[in-house]
This record gives structure tokens, sequence and C-alpha cells, in this order.
């Protein structure tokens, strides 16, 4: 087994397993070359170019886990928002804020999630016994941002903001049929054979914590409960949380993945002991000196041995441009520490 199937089965691995978030695509050479030939969303639902392009960083990184070529907006697709994925992020046609009743425009289709189900039974078929395959889905919050407001940016989302605030009984609705979707979504993704699966709430600090905790955590812990009946891990990466982790309990999650915003050693003081961490190394320290990385590494020794069942992960997803040999290099250190 890789050091990731060992995590899953709650053994100590040889070596602390890594893999990145956002690994399939953006640094690699040949998925680069890809995108010269195909668009993303052309790579995303054709299921093999889709299971191609996930198993592209096992061999070229050796990272110790295989993540779904996906993307968190396919749910707004499935309730029926038109979307493109455009070379600035993707941009919606009809965002919900330019509806006087936003519930009306969603239509529930789940078969336009087939695609992604024809993407896992190849992977499944063609990935190394060895490496383990990481589903996922959108966190409802971050899922409903987007939705609502829109953008090809992800720097404001002041509309659906300022509706999650004002409009908390319509706002519970739209989630409803995020979270009805989604656990479909995830059940599919389950049945098809993923190893675990991974929860992303990229914009969990976008409102105060006690409204995400009353409006969407309920919908997290759904999801959670699926996974885990389907004796699968549930991992789970909050955004800028802050101390909302303090809140995050065993019944929510295996796993929490920690933000570059904070401490790791901090974290584990302050976490649940019965959940484990994954974390958090600054994704843009990748882009330093090979000496930069190596010391920067050299920080986690202590963590790594005194907290055995640890994923090492970015702090956030591996950004545009990022340079091949310092995200391979990463990798190298990260396996030599234990």
């Amino acid at each position: 087994m890789s050091s990731f199937s060992d995590i899953l089965h709650n053994t100590p691995p040889a070596h602390i397993p890594i893999w990145f978030m956002r690994q399939a695509g953006r640094v690699l050479p040949s998925y680069l070359k890809l995108r010269q030939q195909y668009s993303f969303m052309q790579l995303m639902q054709t299921p093999q170019l889709a299971c191609d392009v996930t198993l592209l960083p096992i061999n070229e990184l050796n990272v110790d886990a295989a993540i779904l070529f996906s993307d968190i907006l396919v749910i707004p697709q499935a309730l029926g928002l038109d979307l493109d994925f455009t070379e600035k992020g993707p941009v919606f046609e009809n965002p919900l804020y330019k509806f006087d009743n936003p519930i009306s425009v969603l239509k529930p289709n789940p078969e336009k999630l087939n695609f992604v189900y024809q993407a896992i039974d190849l992977i499944k078929n063609q990935k190394p016994n060895n490496i383990p395959l990481i589903g996922f889905c959108g966190g409802p919050l971050t899922v409903l941002l987007y939705m609502f407001e829109g953008l090809g940016t992800k720097s404001d989302f002041k509309n659906a903001e300022r509706f999650i605030i004002n409009n908390k009984q319509t706002t519970k609705q739209i989630v409803e049929i995020i979270t009805e979707i989604t656990l479909y979504y995830t059940k599919q993704q389950l049945i098809h054979g993923v190893d675990c699966f991974r929860l992303f709430e990229s914009n969990c600090g976008n409102i105060p914590f006690s409204l995400y905790k009353e409006l969407f955590l309920p919908s997290v812990k759904k999801v959670c409960d699926l996974v885990r009946s389907y004796n699968r891990k549930f991992l789970y990466f909050p955004k800028s949380i802050g101390l909302g982790i303090t809140e995050i309990t065993p019944d929510i999650c295996d796993y929490l993945s920690i933000d570059w915003q904070t401490d790791i050693y901090s974290a584990r003081k302050i976490v649940d002991k019965e959940i484990n961490l994954e974390g958090n190394f600054d994704p843009r320290l990748l882009f330093g000196t090979k000496k930069t990385i190596q010391d920067e590494i050299k920080k986690y020794k202590q963590f790594s041995e005194e907290n055995p069942l640890w994923i090492f992960n970015l702090g956030h997803g591996i950004l545009p441009n990022t340079p091949f040999e310092n995200a391979k290099l990463l990798v190298e250190e990260v396996k030599k520490l234990r």
C-alpha cells in the first residue's frame, strides 16, 4: 500500500503522505500541453481525458494519492445554471442575484453529472493499485456564493453575502437544494469507488463563523455521515475558518485541512484530538529558492514525529505558474522527513 492508503486504514506510514490541492493541472508540463489542444471544460467533461489528467501527477510528481480532475461548480450546472469556464475563471450567465425568486431558477438534473462517474470508472481501472483516489465536492457556502454572484473573479461576493445575511430562510431553502444534489453526487462517487472524500469550503471565511455554523455546517455533517456510511474517510477543508476550527467536532470530519494562515502547531493544540490534521504549507513558498523550501520543510519535522497520521498538503491550491521543479522538490523533501 502507499503511505496514503496506510493513513486511510489508521496505520502510521513509513513516510509522510503528500498530495497537492489542484495537483492535476496548472504546473504539470504535460497538462499545459493538453490545454493547448483542449479547453478546461473539454478536459473535465471527456471521461478519458479527465482520467488521463487525474493520473498525470502520480508519475510526474510522485504524490501518494490521485484526486479526481473535476470542479466544484459542476453542482450549479446540474442545478440548471449556465456556466462557462473562461481564462479568468468561472462565469455564470444567469447568476441568482438577478432574480427576485432565486429558488425558481434551480432545476435539478443529476444526470448532468454522469460524465464524472464515467471518469471515475476509467481512473479505477487505469491507476496503480496502491494509489488511492480522492473524490470531492464543493462546500455549500462556496457553491452558493458562486451561484449567486456569477463572477469570473473570486475576490468579491458582496451580493451573495448581503443576501445570506438578510434572507436566512431563503438561504436555508437554497442550501437544502444544494445539499440534496450534493448528497446524490457524493453517493455516486462512493459507489463508483473513490477511496475517500473531501469537501472544499474554499470561502468559509466570507461570513461570520456563527452564521456559517447555523446555515451551512449541518450540510457538511450530512455529507460526512454519508461518506462514513460507506466506511470511507471524510476530509474537510474550511479555508479561512480562523478560530472556528475549535468548534469542529469529530462528528464533522475525520481529517481537518488547515490553511496556510493558521500555524499547524497551534492548530493541533486547539483542534479536537480525535480529528487528524492535513496541511498547511503556504503555496507561495513554492516560488522560493531550493534552500527556502528545504528550510521551511524542516519546521514540520517535529510535527510529523508527534502526529504520525498527519497528511502533508498545501494550505490552499497550488498557484498558477508555480515552478514544476519546486513542486517536485517539495515532494522529495517531505518524504525525507521520516
